[in-house]
């Protein structure tokens, strides 16, 4: 396991794959006027800064998560968040190239 790997920024194909048979829910942690402005169809849209207060509601969605953002280091700080909160979550990146691996 390489350096990018342990920050969340390795090859995330097979990972990828694996959430998405594993019925995972798309998380975009961009501002709402980055999301409107394009983002993968079916994703749910919360903003980093108010990620903390939907806690609760991301856990009723019994679901894991893929995290995603512009270039995928406010996921990665997202995808730290949702760990220290028991949500099963990885790092997807940036969305466009989220997008291309989906």
């Amino acid at each position: 396991m390489g350096i990018l790997d342990m920050l969340g920024f390795g090859n995330k194909t097979n990972e990828i794959a694996t959430y998405t048979q594993k019925n995972a829910v798309i998380l975009d942690v961009r501002t709402y006027e980055e999301f409107a402005s394009g983002h993968i169809k079916g994703s749910k849209n919360i903003p980093l800064q108010i990620l903390g207060s939907k806690i609760s509601e991301i856990k009723k969605l019994n679901r894991p998560v893929i995290a995603c953002c512009r270039s995928g280091m406010r996921s990665a700080q997202a995808t730290s968040i949702l760990k220290q909160n028991g949500i099963d979550c990885i790092n997807g990146g940036g969305w466009q190239s989220l997008e291309s691996k989906l």
